[in-house]
């Protein structure tokens, strides 16, 4: 079977008005429980955070799932894990949905931290050839070098005669201390930068609505008509190129998006050669 036409008990299954409901009260929190009168942020606590910073916390992995950015962000995740997850649900059942669900952010989390190393890398290494020389004693060389690599973070407008300056003033402190904490600064908020969204899981959904029923039609503004095959298809190959040119300013977890589509591809057609009968 390539379409599926859902009727009416399938509309609303336990395991996705569940998670709705759990996303929707995290929201909420979010957006309620916040401020300086607060023991901790809720974002930095459950937000996932490169392995690098101080930050990261092992249930993060998960936890991240159920935050959100804003309301559209929270909504198009959330109208996808129903339009899609709800198909699954009731072919799969509670239990192994709730488990694809999970498997696939959880991978989508992974492999997001893995290209965010990559991409961290050449900063840590950086950062750590000045901060090992200590704020008495500083790499004019490391400093310059990191001006040079990292501008585009630290936006110096007048970069070229700033390091003029450094080089012809070596002992000034006062400058290298400015220097040194504006890097710090902008080093420690690219290691925290945290990470949010149901997203990973809900591209392993839909990755596994498409390889299930690749011909079924998706109407698009509810109007246009086109194969499930081919909206996956599109928006899969939009996200990894997107990933692929990691432009700068995109604050999207492309990597993530990506990886949960592939984890969920890979489950899918692993249960469906062990266990046909599960699927059509």
């Amino acid at each position: 079977m390539t379409e599926f036409r859902p009727s009416r008990f399938e509309i609303l299954p336990t395991i996705v008005k569940n998670l709705l409901i759990i996303n929707g009260l995290v929201f909420l929190a979010q957006n309620t429980l916040k401020g300086p009168s607060l023991p901790f942020s809720i974002e930095d606590m459950f937000a996932l955070h490169a392995w690098q910073s101080s930050l990261f916390k092992p249930w993060q992995l998960i936890t991240h799932m159920f935050l959100h950015g804003d309301f559209g962000h929270i909504f198009g995740n959330m109208f996808a894990l129903w339009m899609f997850g709800s198909v699954l649900e009731n072919l799969w059942g509670s239990k192994r949905f709730l488990t694809f669900y999970l498997i696939c952010g959880l991978g989508a989390a992974l492999i997001h931290l893995l290209f965010l190393n990559v991409e961290l890398m050449p900063l840590v290494k950086d950062y750590a050839a000045i901060s090992q020389a200590g704020t008495h004693s500083y790499n004019i060389d490391g400093i310059i070098n990191f001006i040079l690599k990292h501008n585009n973070g630290l936006h110096y407008e007048r970069r070229d005669e700033l390091i003029a300056f450094i080089q012809s003033n070596p002992d000034n402190t006062a400058i290298l201390s400015q220097v040194y904490n504006r890097i710090t600064e902008f080093y420690l908020d690219s290691l925290n930068t945290s990470t949010i969204g149901a997203s990973g899981a809900v591209f392993g959904v839909l990755a596994a609505f498409v390889y299930l029923f690749p011909n079924t039609y998706l109407y698009i503004y509810f109007l246009v008509p086109v194969k499930a095959k081919w909206i996956g298809l599109l928006y899969f190959g939009y996200e990894l190129y997107f990933a692929l040119r990691n432009s700068a300013g995109d604050n999207v977890a492309r990597w993530a998006h990506v990886g949960g589509a592939i984890v969920g591809l890979l489950i899918v057609i692993t249960w469906n050669k062990t266990n046909k009968k599960t699927f059509y």
